[in-house]
């Protein structure tokens, strides 16, 4: 339930101004193709012009009437919600007003990811899937086109044939880079969602002439319509319901290497991935206690310090908690927290956080984070990886992209030397209405986030024995060992089926404890006053230290 706020604004030119970002939500910079304005057609009509010539006799040729060009009429671009470029050609003060843009079906365009590396030959961008069997692809993939000697980004479609079982990235874009350290940019396919996304109002100083771009606000899923009874009906997405059976397990094959004679664009396999996990050791705190969820975010969203976070963590290892958990890689959060955690005896659980529409190596907030854990590959100090937080819940990956994703990152993470587990986590009812059986082989271990105060039959008393029963739904659907990777209660916002308040929290978790806290992760170290409140107005309110006693 990691929260996002606005992005106010987000420097891309050097000297330009920058605005902090709150929460994981990154806007994506697209290439956007620029249509002619229409305009009538003008058609010369014909005209007989009388003129009386006085003078000497001779040939006598009229001047040409002028004419005017007709401009083509051209279909206009697709207007996706990018990042609005605005010019601040003098230092002062300016203010972008709030615009809105409404997408009525899932739009894919071709956009731009970044990202920096040493000297070298790289393979990037493509378009990867997996296949259980030898099956034809038509997909979608960016690439580049060099006409006149301008360089342009577009969407092609090609169709490959995947000559057996295996993970194959297609399409992708080779580059060399010479200098010691490059930033390399690449186009890559990128998904938005029907919504109504909005960039909010930005009011901005500059000192120098300066363009900044405003992002667009992800939009959130729609709510449940307003029940007639006095208290607020929970959402959905917590309520339990009776689950399928489980599907068989099946062991996903390795990559195969394609043939050599496969026509162009001719995709390149993926690494073979590393052997699967052995289950060498289970999860799980040795008292009531296991996990902490962990950001490190001041109460204004910006980043903690380095000295800020090491004192969060000594404080978490005070309590007697064994592991902590992080949600991305921002905020030099694997530095940083690593660094605390190997200092004071903790363990973690890493994630790769998905946080908007682009459930796939090519949206660049993903790479990003691949690419810093592979960069600090601290495999010592990890017990789990957990790819996607309620990605499916949310909208941003089907139940085929999020398995696509965890069998990419486990690919990506082995080749660096990680050999541990990996999971995603979702509410219950994302597992229940979706065919989940590729990601249940996907994962080695399952994971939901269970929260008894949006039930609205629970009381925080009880909070216990619903979190249990939460993670046994799951764990019958998936067949495997699973974890609660988010559990807790709000100190302030609506009742439901509870109350929010520190005594309802307090009793809550104590429940939680009691009934399985050595297989839950708590939610969370503080309060979170840089997220919105959001309709339950309970959003900044979970953190839950004052319980433990920090």
């Amino acid at each position: 339930m990691k929260g996002s706020a606005v992005a106010a604004a987000a420097t891309l030119l050097a000297g330009g101004v920058s605005a902090h970002r709150a929460g994981h939500r990154h806007a994506h910079q697209l290439f956007q193709r620029k249509a002619y304005n229409e305009s009538e057609t003008c058609v010369p009509g014909c005209t007989t012009i009388y003129t009386t010539i006085k003078g000497t006799p001779e040939l006598y040729i009229p001047t040409a009437p002028a004419t005017t060009a007709v401009v083509p009429t051209t279909t206009p671009a697709v207007v996706v919600p990018t990042p609005i470029p605005q010019t601040c050609p003098t230092p002062g003060t300016y203010t972008f007003p709030a615009t809105t843009i409404t997408l009525t079906e899932t739009t894919t365009v071709c956009g731009a990811a970044t990202t920096e590396v040493p000297s070298g030959t790289y393979t990037l961008g493509g378009v990867t899937t997996v296949v259980d069997t030898e099956t034809t692809v038509t997909c979608p993939y960016a690439t580049t086109k060099t006409e006149n000697g301008v360089v342009t980004s577009v969407l092609e479609t090609t169709t490959y044939v995947c000559p057996s079982a295996g993970t194959y990235t297609i399409a992708p874009i080779t580059t060399t880079v010479v200098e010691a350290t490059t930033t390399i940019v690449y186009p890559v396919v990128t998904t938005y969602c029907p919504g109504t996304y909005t960039a909010p109002a930005v009011t901005t100083v500059v000192e120098t002439a300066t363009v900044i771009y405003c992002p667009f606000e992800t939009p959130a899923p729609a709510p449940a319509p307003a029940p007639t009874e006095a208290a607020p009906a929970p959402p959905a997405a917590y309520q339990a319901a009776p689950p399928p059976p489980p599907p068989p397990a099946q062991e996903y094959p390795a990559a195969p290497a394609p043939p050599a004679d496969v026509p162009k664009p001719k995709p390149k396999p993926v690494k073979p991935s590393p052997p699967a996990y052995s289950g060498g050791g289970e999860l799980g705190g040795k008292g009531d206690k296991w996990a902490m969820t962990y950001t490190p975010f001041r109460d204004d969203g910006h980043c903690k310090t380095k000295e800020e976070v090491f004192n969060d963590i000594a404080a978490i290892a005070r309590a007697n908690f064994d592991t902590l958990r992080v949600y991305s890689t921002d905020c030099d959060t694997l530095p940083n927290v690593g660094a605390a955690a190997e200092a004071h005896g903790l363990k973690m659980i890493v994630g790769i956080f998905i946080g908007a529409p682009g459930c796939s190596n090519g949206n660049p907030d993903v790479a990003t984070q691949i690419g810093a854990l592979k960069a600090w590959k601290r495999w010592d100090l990890v017990s789990l990886c957990v790819v996607g937080n309620e990605a499916l819940f949310n909208g941003y990956c089907s139940p085929r992209q999020l398995t696509d994703l965890i069998y990419h990152v486990k690919s990506e993470l082995g080749s660096a030397g990680y050999k541990g587990p990996y999971t995603t986590t979702d509410v219950v009812s994302a597992y229940e209405q979706n065919d989940v059986s590729e990601i249940c082989n996907a994962v080695d271990v399952v994971a939901c986030n269970a929260h008894a105060y949006f039930d609205g039959n629970t009381k925080p008393s009880q909070a216990g024995p619903f979190v249990k029963s939460q993670l046994a739904i799951v764990e019958k659907i998936c067949g495997k060992k699973g974890y609660i990777m988010e559990t807790g209660w709000p100190t302030a916002g609506q009742c439901y089926g509870g109350c929010p308040g520190e005594q309802q929290q307090a009793e809550a978790i104590n429940s939680i404890k009691n009934e399985m806290g050595k297989y839950a992760v708590f939610f969370s170290f503080d309060n979170d006053p840089w997220k919105k409140p959001g309709d339950c107005g309970c959003e900044q309110s979970w953190g839950c230290r004052k319980v433990f006693g920090i």
